[in-house]
């Protein structure tokens, strides 16, 4: 049996809650693809290969983690690397519903991969990507929250909105 499991997500950006439930999937399974998802009807801050970028440069130290993107069904995602689980990271129970609901579906759709859920540290329950991109358009220290790379971006991007309004575009 393979030990292979899909972290899904749109880690826009990555948090450092989601470095600890990858961290935590790597040490679980032989091989973690963190599979970052498009959705053209989302809008993100970064686009997909900027976020796939600040994943990389999070986790150089854990040799057994992929990143990888995906658009369509995540079961198909997961069927196509023989995945046995699917990672979901769970910060409070307000999580819960949403997640079980679509633990249950991707059960229906694809029977043969499990759910698997990580509570994240305590650390980092309060933390999400749109409160860390909120903190950061807004000036704030975001570096207790994200990993270096990851400040330095949401920093740069947020000098470049001021230079692009000082100039009225």
């Amino acid at each position: 049996m393979n030990r292979i499991a899909v972290y899904p997500g749109s880690f826009d950006p990555i948090t450092k809650g989601h470095i600890d439930v990858i961290e935590r999937a790597a040490v679980l399974f032989e091989r973690v693809y963190v599979a970052v998802v498009r959705n053209p009807a989302k809008s993100a801050a970064f686009t997909v290969a900027e976020r796939s970028e600040m994943i990389r440069r999070s986790i150089p130290h854990l040799k057994n983690v992929k990143v990888e993107s995906f658009d369509g069904l995540l079961t198909n995602y997961v069927k196509k690397k023989r995945s046995c689980a699917i990672i979901r990271g769970l910060r409070a129970v307000s999580d819960f519903d949403y997640e079980f609901q679509m633990a249950l579906t991707n059960r229906k759709m694809y029977p043969k991969a499990e759910t698997i859920f990580l509570m994240t540290d305590a650390r980092y329950s309060y933390l999400n990507s749109g409160l860390v991109r909120q903190i950061a358009k807004l000036g704030g220290d975001v570096r207790e929250l994200v990993p270096p790379y990851v400040a330095k971006r949401l920093e740069n991007s947020r000098q470049r909105r001021v230079r692009l309004r000082r100039k009225g575009l």
